[in-house]
């Protein structure tokens, strides 16, 4: 890596929120060098995802190429590549099977879900952290609503018209909400055999109550306003025995053929191949300015890092919390070229909210808890904002809208994938080139 020896180089290892919010705030001096390294080329708006895997927006409406975010930005290189590890004694980043020294590093890798030791369960019950996850769980989705209209078993119809999410948090409860609204309004009509106002929607949850870090009053509610859209919660339930056939939930089994995952999460596999002081979850030890603990130029943010409030309480792992780290790292090695000291990292709680169906949500702010259609207008104010400010573009506000509310008919189709069905027991998945074989 060619090196100018008048500015510093910074690595930011993820495009995400933090990542990208340190970048930007980097990008402003001409005094440092950024490279975004990450295997993926584009910024991903990942509170609406879940909105891509209900088909309800495309994928590019809530995506953005990393290059155009930076295009007028001279000292910002992105680099796609996907990042081994990172040597934290000598700040090195090991990528393309070679190593490049650093004068900074920002790890902001995000997290992947974790199926408690059990990997073989991730090809049944995908997970939703990507574009590529969104897209298959949509198919998934849309082909067990085809496979039910043709079916003339009703037996094996209700199996497929039986749907289960593994995990009350946020996403999770959007995902249920989206699926029994999906069924049960918006394709409901179009479907001529299989009557999907029979569809049924499983919401398991291994605690006593949805969405666990929302106030009892906000969790109630959201577990009220499932309940009115046809979801069944189960709680204090755990699944398990996943297969293509359904899955074990406590006493119960439930057969469906499509299962979604929502139900744990840990650090992206940098964080593992990473020799640092971490703890219990796998997320990085820093510092009150979010350096880690072994090099102070090495900074952790974001889903990777475990940063311990004043109350003892570790920060959850949301895009406003990886934000705010990013822009402060960013802040703070500028402040450091200019000979100023380090801040300690405080984090402003702007709250927290998760929507349940087209008209409800629930929104915690301050000590100000609101529920129902207002509370469902303040999450789509805020959601557009949000997507505006990083899609840097004033028309995504109508092409937003417009999709989220005609439920995106583009966003229907079934593709990348074709399908086979045998003998009743499995949704079997092939590649287009290899259907063309068979």
């Amino acid at each position: 890596m060619r090196k100018n020896t008048n500015k510093k180089t910074v690595a930011i290892i993820g495009a995400g929120f933090g990542g990208i919010s340190a970048a930007k705030v980097l990008a402003k001096s001409t005094k440092v060098d950024i490279y975004i390294i990450d295997r993926k080329n584009h910024h991903l708006f990942q509170p609406l995802l879940y909105q891509v895997a209900m088909a309800g927006l495309n994928p590019s409406e809530i995506a953005i190429p990393i290059r155009r975010l930076f295009r007028r930005k001279p000292n910002v290189r992105v680099v796609l590549a996907e990042v081994d590890a990172v040597d934290i004694k000598n700040s090195r980043v090991s990528y393309d099977k070679q190593w490049r020294k650093f004068d900074y590093i920002i790890i902001a890798c995000g997290a992947k879900h974790f199926y408690f030791d059990h990997n073989e369960w991730e090809e049944i019950a995908p997970g939703l952290k990507n574009i590529e996850q969104a897209t298959e769980i949509r198919r998934r989705i849309l082909i067990a609503f085809e496979l039910a209209e043709k079916e003339s078993d009703k037996k094996l119809q209700e199996t497929y018209l039986t749907f289960s999410v593994v995990g009350g948090g946020p996403t999770g409860v959007e995902l249920a909400g989206a699926i029994a609204e999906m069924a049960r309004k918006t394709l409901v009509n179009d479907y001529k055999v299989a009557d999907l106002k029979q569809t049924k929607v499983y919401l398991i949850e291994a605690g006593p109550r949805v969405l666990a870090s929302f106030p009892k009053k906000l969790s109630l509610q959201a577990e009220k306003d499932l309940k009115e859209l046809g979801v069944t919660v189960l709680k204090n339930t755990r699944a398990s025995n996943l297969s293509f056939d359904g899955l074990q939930a406590q006493e119960h089994w439930v057969n469906c053929k499509t299962i979604i995952w929502a139900a744990g999460v840990k650090p992206a596999s940098v964080a593992e191949n990473t020799e640092s002081e971490k703890d219990s979850h796998g997320r990085f030890m820093i510092n009150k300015d979010l350096s880690t603990l072994a090099n102070s130029r090495i900074f952790a943010i974001g889903d990777v890092a475990a940063f311990r409030k004043e109350d003892g309480s570790i920060l959850p792992g949301i895009a406003p919390v990886a934000i705010q780290q990013g822009r402060f790292v960013g802040q703070q090695i500028l402040n450091e070229l200019l000979g100023h000291p380090r801040g300690v990292f405080k984090y402003w709680d702007n709250g927290i909210m998760a929507t349940i169906g087209r008209s409800r949500a629930v929104v915690r702010t301050g000590s100000l808890q609101l529920t129902g259609f207002f509370a469902w207008l303040i999450w789509v104010f805020v959601h557009i904002v949000y997507l505006m400010r990083f899609k840097n573009r004033v028309f995504v506000f109508f092409q937003w809208v417009w999709g989220y509310f005609s439920f995106g008919y583009g966003a229907r189709l079934i593709v990348h994938k074709t399908w086979r069905f045998y003998s009743g027991k499995k949704l079997n998945y092939h590649s287009e080139a290899e259907q063309d074989n068979q």
